[in-house]
């Protein structure tokens, strides 16, 4: 119970501590994300799984779109399950969003026409689970409105996708009037943001440029800035276009700058892109090259094909009017190669979503609604029907019961006698109970003796030092206590840094102790999980990740090359999910420390690498996790699934992580074995039947 408590309620206050920014824009901090990737593998529930996802995909949302998604219909998934319609809704909403720049429009359109089905019904707002995380104030009524206008606004994107500019004012300006209904300011400036967009396509600079200021300054009120670079940057795009290139040079920079600070990739490269067509207008081509190189750099480094495009064609346009033909051509070459290559994956997509007639769509959209609602009608009156006849049923039944009891008086006393039989047998079940648990308490209690003597043998060591520690600290307060009556302050100066120093070492190896106890309340406790059909990859991939972000999050310049290789005939097996994803954990967190701590050495050429592959061996199946870290002295490879047995410093294991693992697997009826090669790698091989 208290580690469910540990467990839960920082899950439980994270919305809480960031209420006044909730909703379904909220970009959470990275802070924030590292304590949800340290919860979410110790995290069983449901509910809290899919307000968990909620907060990564909204943190991935433009730093990598494809992460952000995956975490998107994983809280779909479970929104789905738990019935929690608004959370449904707001994952539709982002999974739209995403699809969308994803250039995915046909699953974009899908997720926003479903979406819009569930906000638009007041009845979704009954049974939804802590709202505050998807509305400022809690209140369900105000967050289905926000995603009502959310999902509105990713409909006027769908528009403007096939050339539909009334249409998508039109969703705009219904959006807004939504979110002014709830005074909801980031979407007001989102929505503001791109209907000046739109006013720009039209060439009504003067409207463009009224709806943008209004962006901006919703932007700065509401605080939610992660898009205030796009909106500066098309403010800059105004004045660029009346000729006001000062003006446009400046909104540009504060466009630039915006971007950087919010950490919004996309757009830091727009506005790099953006000078750089200012700098080639007004004749300053070296200037115009150096921002279209800084856009191809960020473009490569995080792999954005579009804007890598876009800047091989700025720095061609620079070329060409430098008159460095062989440049010029030689980058033009470049666009033309990726755009084709661009083109040929996307072209089905925008062709199939082109030629979609989007009016039509919504109107079929409707008439499906219309014919769901006569169905429900249908049902329900044939089901008012069979209630009828089901209680006709139990009135004959009723009468029949009757007469049966009047048959059962006949059979009472045989039935006694069956029933005095019955209550023997039991008595001697019961005897044979009591002596099988009497033999099982013994047994545990012969157990508990044995991890006893290990816990005292264990924390024998960091008790010691707290005992020394306290009484050295006594002596010294005595002596302190003197120092101060006699007024040498100097020596009640040095003896107070030396108590504080103690109760340091005192704190540090209480902690030890701590840390100890919890592996061993974790290593004996029983396990109640039931085995379920697993995709084992999809598990793997996900601990993978979650281990290398928490090593990133205790080392920031900490990199690893992760590689793995899946045997596709593998389907899915019967495991406990939760306690092999404990397993891969660990030996995942052991792989990437031992690399980590290679790549301390800093040896030529070295590059820290963590792989995981599997293949499917008649009725079992094979997972290999293997490092090039220095691997496991020769000495000690027995050794390594003992109780308490750790390769890593003092303070930094308690050696029960590949204890925990083997007792898991073992329990499965499967194998566990460890391959290494000193300051070459180790390979740990798990082996699992299939069922």
């Amino acid at each position: 119970m208290i580690k469910f408590f540990r467990i839960t309620i920082p899950v439980l206050l994270l919305p809480i501590c960031t209420w006044a920014q909730n909703g379904v824009y909220y970009i959470p901090s990275a802070r924030e994300v590292d304590s949800v990737d340290l919860l979410l593998p110790r995290t069983a529930n449901d509910t809290l799984k899919m307000s968990m996802y909620f907060y990564l995909s909204a943190y991935y949302t433009e730093l990598n779109k494809d992460s952000s998604l995956y975490f998107g219909d994983l809280q779909l998934t479970l929104a789905q399950k738990l019935h929690q319609k608004l959370w449904e809704a707001d994952a539709l909403f982002q999974i739209g969003y995403l699809s969308f720049g994803l250039g995915n429009y046909p699953k974009s359109f899908s997720a926003v026409t479903r979406g819009l089905t569930i906000a638009e019904d007041k009845e979704s707002e009954i049974n939804n689970w802590r709202v505050a995380t998807l509305s400022v104030n809690g209140n369900p009524h105000t967050a289905r409105l926000f995603i009502w206008s959310a999902l509105l606004q990713q409909l006027a994107f769908l528009y403007e996708n096939v050339g539909d500019v009334p249409n998508a004012i039109s969703n705009y300006l219904t959006a807004m009037k939504i979110a002014e209904s709830v005074d909801n300011k980031i979407e007001l400036s989102l929505d503001n943001m791109s209907l000046g967009y739109d006013y720009i396509r039209l060439n009504k600079l003067d409207s463009a440029l009224i709806v943008e200021n209004k962006a901006q300054v919703y932007a700065v009120q509401s605080n939610y800035q992660i898009y205030l670079g796009t909106i500066l940057e098309s403010i800059g795009d105004i004045h660029f276009l009346k000729n006001n290139y000062d003006s446009a040079g400046k909104y540009y920079r504060d466009a630039m700058n915006a971007s950087i600070a919010q950490n919004n990739l996309k757009d830091e490269i727009n506005s790099f892109l953006a000078i750089a067509k200012l700098k080639r207008t007004r004749g300053k081509l070296d200037s115009s090259l150096f921002y279209a190189r800084k856009a191809l750099l960020t473009s490569r480094i995080f792999v954005m094909p579009t804007e890598i495009s876009r800047a091989y064609n700025s720095i061609f346009s620079a070329y060409r009017l430098m008159g460095n033909t062989d440049s010029a051509y030689a980058y033009l070459q470049l666009a033309k190669s990726l755009d084709d290559s661009l083109n040929d994956s996307q072209r089905d997509k925008t062709n199939q979503y082109q030629s979609l007639n989007l009016n039509a769509q919504m109107r079929l959209q409707e008439t499906e609604k219309s014919k769901i609602q006569f169905e429900d009608k249908i049902r329900a009156e044939v089901m008012l029907a069979s209630i009828g006849i089901l209680m006709l049923i139990a009135f004959l039944l009723y009468k029949n019961n009757r007469n049966r009891k009047k048959a059962n008086i006949l059979l009472k006393t045989q039935k006694e006698q069956i029933e005095q039989q019955k209550r023997n047998i039991e008595l001697a079940l019961t005897e044979i109970k009591s002596t099988q648990s009497q033999l099982i308490h013994s047994e545990k209690m012969a157990s508990l003796g044995e991890l006893t003597a290990g816990i005292a043998h264990e924390i024998q060591n960091p008790l010691n030092f707290v005992n020394n520690f306290s009484d050295v600290n006594k002596e010294l307060l005595v002596e302190l206590k003197d120092e101060i009556k006699k007024g040498n302050f100097e020596d009640v100066s040095a003896i107070a840094n030396n108590v504080i120093s103690n109760e340091e070492k005192i704190n540090h190896h209480g902690k030890r102790a701590d840390a100890i106890v919890k592996g061993m309340l974790q290593h004996s406790r029983s396990n109640t999980g039931l085995k379920q059909p697993t995709d084992i990859h999809a598990l793997a991939d996900e601990y993978l990740r979650l281990s290398y972000h928490g090593s990133r999050a205790k080392d920031n310049s900490f990199n690893a090359l992760m590689k793995t290789n899946y045997d596709p005939a593998i389907g899915l097996i019967n495991i406990i999910p939760q306690d092999i994803g404990r397993v891969l954990l660990n030996l995942f967190n052991n792989a990437f420390y031992a690399v980590s701590e290679k790549s301390k050495q800093q040896i030529e050429g070295y590059e820290p690498t963590v792989s995981v592959s599997s293949k499917k061996l008649g009725d079992k199946v094979e997972l290999c996790i293997k490092d090039n870290g220095n691997g496991i002295p020769q000495k000690i490879v027995g050794k390594i699934f003992q109780p308490f047995f750790t390769t890593k410093p003092t303070g930094q294991g308690t050696g029960l992580g590949l204890s925990l693992s083997y007792d898991i697997i073992k329990a499965h009826r499967g194998e566990i074995i460890v391959e290494t090669n000193e300051k070459e790698g180790s390979d740990f091989i798990i082996g699992l039947p299939l069922n």
